[in-house]
C-alpha cells in the first residue's frame, strides 16, 4: 500500500495534540458516508443503497459495533452528476470521513474516485459498473460490490444470441458512462456471435419525446431493442414504442429495473427484459437479514440493496480483520482476504474489482413485480 499524504494533513498534525481534547468525540463513532443521487431523476437508486447501508448498520450496531464503537451513516447527495462527484468526495475529505458507500451512478463515480484514492478514503460502490471505475487507475481504495458492465453486457448479450435469437437487432444509449459502456458491450459481443446490429445510436438522457428515434428503429428492420441507460428514458422509450406499434421486445441493465419505471411506461412495460443482480433474498441463509429489511418496511429485492448491505459489510469486516480504524489498513485487508456477505463469499482482485459475480435475466411485471426468466 502506498503512504498517502496531503500538505493539509501534515500542517494539521503540527498543532493536533492542541485539538485532542476538544475534537475526541469525533472518535466515538465510525462513519460511513452513502454518496449517491437523493435529489434528481434518480433518486430512487439513492434510496435503494441507503435502505442496504442502514440495514446493515443497525444490525451491526445492534451486536456491539466494530471494534467497540458504534457506525454512523452521513448522506451526501451528487444528483447522478459526474461534476457533483469530486464535489462530494472533497466534503468526505474535509469532514474526515474514511469509509464511502458509494457513488451510485457510474459518472460520478469515476469523477469523485481519484480524490478518495489520493486522500486515503476507502470507497467501496455498490452500483457503478462502468470498467472505467477502475481500468488502469492503480487505486488501492476503490472497491466494487456488484459486476462490471464487461460481464453484465456479456450476459445480456449471450441470453439475446441463445434465447431470443433476433434476427436484427437495435441498441440504444443515453450517451453517458454507464449506458454507453454496457451497451458498447452489448454490441461487441452481438457483432461476435454474427448477430446484425441494425443501428447503434444514442438518445439525449432527460428529452420527453424519442420518437424520431423510435422511428429509426421501425425503419432499421430489428426485431428486438437493447437499452443502455437508466428507467426513465426506457419507460418513455417503450410508452412511446407502443404509441407507434412498435411490437418488439426490449431489454435493459439493471439501471432500468427500478419500479418507477411503470408509472412512466403503463402496461407496455409488461415483459421488459433486465439483467439484475442475483435474487440472494430467496437464500435461506439470508432470512434474518431480509426480515431485518421488511421490519423497517425496507424492500431487500431491489437492484442494489444487498450490494450495498454487502459493501458496509465488507467495510466493517474489513476494520475487524485490520484491527484498526485505517482505511489503508483495510484496503490492505479488503485486497488479501475475502469477506461472507448476503450476495456471497466477495474477494476483489487487484484494482478492488470483484472476481465473480453473477448476473441473471429477469422478466419485469406490470404490477412492478419482477421474476427470473423461464
Amino acid at each position: 500500500m502506498k503512504a498517502k499524504f496531503t500538505p493539509i494533513a501534515s500542517a494539521l498534525g503540527l498543532v493536533a495534540g492542541m485539538l485532542i481534547s476538544a475534537g475526541a468525540h469525533a472518535n466515538d463513532t465510525i462513519k460511513i458516508a452513502i454518496a449517491g443521487p437523493f435529489t434528481g431523476a434518480v433518486t430512487q437508486y439513492g434510496a435503494m443503497v441507503k435502505e442496504g447501508v442502514d440495514t446493515a448498520v443497525e444490525m451491526i450496531n445492534a451486536s456491539g459495533g466494530v471494534l467497540g464503537k458504534q457506525l454512523e451513516t452521513v448522506v451526501m447527495d451528487d444528483g447522478c452528476e459526474p461534476k457533483q462527484g469530486p464535489v462530494v468526495a472533497n466534503r468526505v475529505v474535509n469532514d474526515g470521513i474514511n469509509y464511502v458507500v458509494g457513488h451510485v451512478c457510474s459518472g460520478a463515480t469515476i469523477a469523485a474516485t481519484n480524490i478518495y484514492d489520493s486522500e486515503g478514503v476507502l470507497m467501496i460502490s455498490p452500483s457503478a459498473t462502468a470498467p472505467a471505475v477502475t481500468d488502469g487507475k492503480n487505486y488501492e481504495m476503490i472497491f466494487r460490490t456488484i459486476g462490471r458492465d464487461d460481464q453484465q453486457g456479456p450476459a445480456a448479450a449471450d441470453f439475446i444470441i441463445n434465447t431470443i435469437k433476433p434476427q436484427a437487432v437495435a441498441v440504444l444509449h443515453d450517451k453517458q458512462s454507464y449506458g454507453q459502456g454496457i451497451a458498447s458491450a452489448v454490441r461487441a459481443e452481438l457483432e461476435k456471435a454474427g448477430v446484425k446490429v441494425a443501428m447503434f445510436e444514442g438518445i439525449n438522457a432527460g428529452d420527453s419525446d424519442y420518437s424520431a428515434v423510435i422511428t429509426k428503429v421501425r425503419g432499421s428492420g430489428a426485431d428486438f431493442v437493447y437499452y443502455g441507460g437508466y428507467h426513465p428514458e426506457m419507460g418513455l422509450l417503450l410508452r412511446q414504442g407502443a404509441e407507434q406499434g412498435l411490437k418488439v421486445k426490449f431489454m435493459g441493465p439493471e439501471g432500468v429495473g427500478n419500479p418507477d419505471i411503470n408509472a412512466i411506461a403503463g402496461a407496455s412495460v409488461d415483459g421488459m427484459l433486465v439483467t439484475l443482480p442475483a435474487d440472494f433474498t430467496q437464500d435461506p441463509a439470508n432470512a434474518d437479514i431480509v426480515k431485518a429489511f421488511q421490519d423497517k418496511k425496507r424492500d431487500p429485492g431491489g437492484a442494489f440493496q444487498l450490494t450495498a448491505f454487502s459493501a458496509t459489510t465488507a467495510i466493517a469486516e474489513g476494520i475487524k480483520g485490520a484491527g484498526a480504524d485505517d482505511p489503508a489498513k483495510v484496503a490492505q485487508w479488503l485486497h488479501a482476504n475475502s469477506v461472507n456477505t448476503p450476495i456471497g463469499e466477495l474477494s476483489w482482485d487487484e484494482q478492488g474489482d470483484l472476481k465473480n459475480f453473477r448476473f441473471d435475466i429477469f422478466t419485469w411485471k406490470q404490477d412492478g413485480s419482477k421474476e427470473v426468466y423461464k
